[in-house]
């Protein structure tokens, strides 16, 4: 008789034996929403997070001009002891208040890809492969950024602690569980406080603030979208899927895992707290860790949702020819169609 010796195939039966107890099947929108919202802020650890926001004390640390606007570096406190670095890129010949976009970089050396500048030495500017240079492509569309470093990335990678593990993300990740949280909550956090940056300048139209990334800054584009009622558009890139074809069946960092959270939602669902609000949804053809298959499937549900708010028309599906990158030029029109531009 085969013996079933890898623990995968315990948790693979148990997947097939659930069906995520909040997950969307009709009825009223509005009301599923807040009991998952709900529910999910429990999951990510978000309530134990400051309930009292500490000063933002923002503060620059370079400014330099760009052929097509502005780029300073800047730094804002989220929480007491943990600081964010971010580009502010200002677009050239745009009056205020801008339009902005929050940019948030995946797993890589770090936010310097979203201006195309190496991490170390700023002033060299760096090839950025597939379209992930996203401040620069912000201003190139009239569109402010705010390209935020997420924590375990770039600037913000672990300097105290021993790092053990090959993943950039683990110390951060099982630490963070001992205390309540988890890693996505507290980089849902920094977008938030993010957000406070923005509305402190006076020079954005808080109106039309959105979220955008690739690959774990795609992750947190969507989490962020799901808690945060500030954001107007929202770009999740080669993430959005299923948890059981992408998350749960082949390799992926520590920072991914939520606990309980297939008990209670997929991914459709927490995409769809966002509804009636634009999302534009990004994929590869060939991406191979979140299967495109699986994505479509995951894209019907969602449809569904928008569809019960009367907003289908605010559901946008993007596949691109490769594999699992950002695809600009077929993003930015839905993109700019959807920002609000006036306040």
């Amino acid at each position: 008789m085969p013996m079933s010796l890898s623990p995968s195939d315990v948790h693979q039966h148990l997947m097939k034996q659930v069906t995520p107890e909040l997950q969307y099947d009709g009825g009223d929108v509005k009301a599923w929403q807040k009991k998952l919202r709900r529910k999910l802020r429990q999951l990510l650890g978000y309530d134990n997070m400051p309930k009292e926001r500490c000063a933002l004390k923002p503060r620059r640390l370079w400014k330099r001009e760009h052929a097509l606007g502005t780029i300073e570096k800047i730094v804002f406190t989220s929480e007491p002891k943990g600081d964010v670095t971010a580009y502010l890129c200002l677009p050239k010949d745009v009056k205020p208040p801008y339009a902005c976009m929050i940019a948030l970089q995946g797993h890589s050396s770090g936010m310097h890809h979203s201006i195309g500048v190496e991490r170390e030495d700023e002033t060299k500017a760096m090839k950025v492969e597939g379209d992930r240079d996203h401040g620069i492509r912000c201003m190139k569309n009239g569109v402010a950024a705010l390209c935020i470093e997420q924590r375990s990335f770039g600037d913000r990678r672990e300097q105290k602690v021993a790092v053990a593990n090959s993943t950039m993300c683990h110390e951060a990740s099982v630490h963070a569980l001992m205390l309540g949280r988890t890693l996505i909550g507290e980089r849902v956090y920094d977008v938030d406080r993010g957000i406070d940056y923005l509305a402190s300048r006076g020079d954005m139209n808080m109106n039309g603030i959105g979220v955008m990334g690739n690959s774990g800054g795609g992750t947190i584009s969507l989490f962020s979208a799901a808690l945060l009622p500030r954001l107007s558009v929202a770009v999740p890139s080669c993430y959005f899927c299923t948890f059981k074809d992408s998350i749960m069946s082949l390799y992926h960092c520590t920072c991914n895992f939520v606990p309980g959270l297939y008990n209670v939602a997929d991914m459709a669902d927490i995409m769809g707290l966002f509804a009636p609000k634009p999302v534009v949804i990004v994929s590869g053809k060939d991406d191979p860790i979140f299967p495109i298959r699986a994505t479509r499937k995951a894209f019907k549900a969602l449809q569904k949702i928008y569809e019960g708010c009367g907003a289908e028309e605010h559901c946008h599906f993007v596949v691109g020819a490769e594999g699992h990158r950002f695809y600009a030029d077929q993003a930015w029109p839905l993109i700019l169609n959807e920002l609000p531009t006036e306040e």
